[in-house]
C-alpha cells in the first residue's frame, strides 16, 4: 500500500494535471518544447533601468542576442568562434576517452556508470598557469553522447562543453577538441554536460589542478610541501575519496604544510573539519586574502564547489585527521600513527567575514546591469510533464529570464531563495564576488565563487565583470533541480549559437 507521503504526492500531481487540463490544449502545447534554441527562450530580464555608462535599454540587447527578440544572424558572432588562439601550439595535450561501463570501486562494490580512460574519477589534468591546454575527447561507448565541461575554469565559450549551446554532444565514435589557456591557478574539475544529471552522478568526471606560474606564499605563509587532491563522489550510495571507499593517508614530515584540494562533485553540500587547526587558503580557485586558523568550526562546500585547505603536519609520531564530506578523511603525518576522529562542529565558518579585506579591481556600487534572480517553486507542466517545478522570478522553464549583458558591463545580481531547498548556484565562464548576505555586507577577504549555496530564505548580492563573451548557463548544480527548470543564461549582446536542444543531434545538457 502506498505511503501517506506518496498518496499526498500523487494527489498534488493530480491537482496540477487537472488545473492544466482546465485551461485547455493551449496550456499543454505551450509547454511542449520539441527542438529549441536558447536564443528563443524566455524574455529579457528587467534590469531595473540600470545601464550605467552604456546607456541603451533592454530592447537593444534583445535584438542583438536573440532572447525574446530577433537575432541578426549576419552580424552576430557565433559561439564557435570564441576560441583560444588557434595558431598557438599546446603546452599540455591529452586524450580523454569516455566509456559507458562497469566501474570497479576499490573498497566497495562495482557499479554501472561512466569512465574516462578506464577509470572514475578520470585522470587528473595538471597544467601550469599560462599553459595552453588541449584535450582531445573521444566518445568510445557513451550511448547518449557526451561532452566535457571545465567546471570553474573561465574558458572561451566554444570550449564550455554544454551540449546544445556551445557544441553538439559527441556521439559514439566521435571526437571533439577543447582548447583553453589556464589563466588562473587553482582547483577545478571536469564533467559531462550532456544528460548531466545521469552522467555526472555516474562518474564521467575528473580533477583539474592549475599550478601557479610562480610559487606563492601569500595565503599560507609558506609554500606547501605536499599537495594532494581529495575528490569526493558517491557511487551507488558509496561515499568515495579519489574513487576509493576509504581514507587517504598522506605521509608528511613534522611541521610541513600539506595543501588538500577538496573537490565536491556530489549533489549536496560537503563539510570539512578537523580537531586540529587548519586554514582555508582558496575557494573555487581563488586565493583567500590573509586566512587565519579555523578551530571548532566546519567549512561547508557547495555541490560543484572546491576549497583548498592547508594543514600543518604534527610532531613526530602523530597524525591529524581532516574530515572531508563526513564519511571520508585525509590523515596527515606519521603513517604509523593513529589519528582520532573529531565530532563535526555545529558552527560553520562564515566566509563572508573570513580573512582580511582587499580592494576589488572594479566598482560594484555603480553597476551597468542590475538583475534579480529569485528562486521559487510551483505546480505546472514542462514538456508535457506535470510536476512541482522550480521558477525564476516567478516564471517556469522555458519562460525564464535571459540576463543580457554587453562586454565590459559591471553586473550585480540579487539572488534570493524563496524555495524550501538548498540551491548551489553555478555560473559558467565567470567568477562572482559576494557583496552581502541577507543585507549584511562582506567584511573579510573578497569571497570569489563560481558555486554558491543559497539556503532557504537567504538572499545574496553578487557582482561580476562581463569580460568573457558568450552564452553561459547559470544554474543549480543539484543537477536534478536543473532538469526541473532551475536554469537561466547570461547572454552577451551580439553572440549567437547555431546549436539546438532536443533535435536530431540529441543534445540534452541537463
Amino acid at each position: 500500500m502506498p505511503s501517506r507521503r506518496e498518496l499526498i504526492r500523487r494527489a498534488a500531481v493530480a491537482v496540477a494535471v487537472t488545473t492544466a487540463l482546465g485551461v485547455g490544449a493551449l496550456a499543454w502545447s505551450s509547454t511542449l518544447l520539441g527542438e529549441y534554441s536558447v536564443m528563443d527562450m524566455g524574455h529579457p530580464a528587467d534590469d531595473g533601468g540600470s545601464h550605467g555608462e552604456h546607456g541603451a535599454g533592454e530592447a537593444d540587447g534583445a535584438a542583438a542576442s536573440g532572447a525574446g527578440g530577433t537575432a541578426d544572424a549576419a552580424s552576430a558572432v557565433s559561439v564557435t568562434s570564441l576560441t583560444a588562439d588557434p595558431d598557438r601550439p599546446a603546452d599540455v595535450r591529452v586524450e580523454f576517452v569516455a566509456r559507458q561501463e562497469t566501474i570497479d570501486v576499490p573498497g566497495g562494490r562495482s557499479v554501472d556508470g561512466y569512465t574516462v580512460n578506464g577509470s572514475s574519477p578520470g585522470p587528473e589534468l595538471r597544467a601550469k598557469q599560462g599553459d595552453l591546454v588541449e584535450v582531445v575527447f573521444v566518445n568510445e561507448s557513451v550511448g547518449d553522447g557526451a561532452t566535457l565541461h571545465w567546471h570553474g575554469i573561465d574558458v572561451p565559450n566554444a570550449a564550455d562543453g554544454v551540449a546544445g549551446i556551445t557544441q553538439d554532444a559527441v556521439p559514439v565514435g566521435g571526437r571533439h577538441v577543447y582548447r583553453f589557456v589556464a589563466e588562473d591557478a587553482g582547483t577545478y574539475w571536469y564533467h559531462s554536460h550532456q544528460v548531466s544529471h545521469e552522467q555526472v552522478v555516474g562518474g564521467l568526471l575528473g580533477a583539474v589542478v592549475i599550478e601557479p606560474a610562480e610559487a606563492s606564499t601569500a595565503s599560507t605563509g609558506a609554500a606547501p610541501d605536499v599537495d594532494v587532491t581529495a575528490l569526493l563522489h558517491v557511487y551507488g550510495g558509496q561515499h568515495s575519496l579519489n574513487g576509493r571507499v576509504g581514507d587517504e593517508q598522506v605521509a608528511a614530515e613534522p611541521g610541513s604544510i600539506v595543501r588538500v584540494r577538496v573537490i565536491n562533485t556530489d549533489q549536496g553540500t560537503a563539510a570539512v573539519w578537523s580537531g586540529d587547526p587548519f586554514r582555508v587558503v582558496a575557494i573555487d580557485g581563488r586565493d583567500v586574502h590573509e586566512p587565519t586558523d579555523v578551530e571548532g568550526r566546519r567549512l561547508l562546500i557547495p555541490a560543484g564547489g572546491r576549497a583548498d585547505v592547508a594543514v600543518a603536519a604534527p610532531s613526530e609520531g602523530r597524525a591529524v585527521r581532516l574530515h572531508v564530506g563526513g564519511a571520508r578523511s585525509v590523515v596527515i603525518g606519521d603513517p604509523a600513527a593513529s589519528a582520532p576522529s573529531a565530532p563535526q562542529p555545529a558552527e560553520s565558518l562564515d566566509l563572508l567575514a573570513y580573512g582580511s579585506p582587499e580592494p576589488l579591481d572594479f566598482d560594484p556600487t555603480a553597476p551597468d546591469r542590475s538583475y534579480d534572480y529569485v528562486i521559487g517553486r510551483r505546480f505546472g507542466i514542462i514538456d508535457g510533464r506535470p510536476g512541482n517545478f522550480w521558477t525564476i522570478n516567478g516564471r517556469m522553464f522555458p519562460d525564464v529570464p535571459m540576463f543580457e549583458v554587453r562586454e565590459g558591463d559591471v553586473v550585480v545580481m540579487r539572488l534570493r531563495n524563496d524555495s524550501g531547498d538548498v540551491h548551489p548556484m553555478h555560473l559558467h565562464g565567470h567568477h562572482v564576488v559576494v557583496l552581502s548576505r541577507d543585507g549584511v555586507a562582506a567584511s573579510g577577504s573578497p569571497w570569489w565563487v563560481d558555486s554558491l549555496d543559497a539556503r532557504p530564505g537567504e538572499s545574496y548580492d553578487i557582482a561580476f565583470v562581463a569580460d568573457n563573451p558568450g552564452i553561459w548557463s547559470d544554474h543549480c548544480h543539484t543537477l536534478p533541480h536543473a532538469v526541473d527548470g532551475l536554469i537561466a543564461h547570461v547572454m552577451y549582446e551580439g553572440v549567437a549559437t547555431p546549436f539546438t536542444i532536443d533535435g536530431d543531434e540529441g543534445n540534452r545538457p541537463e
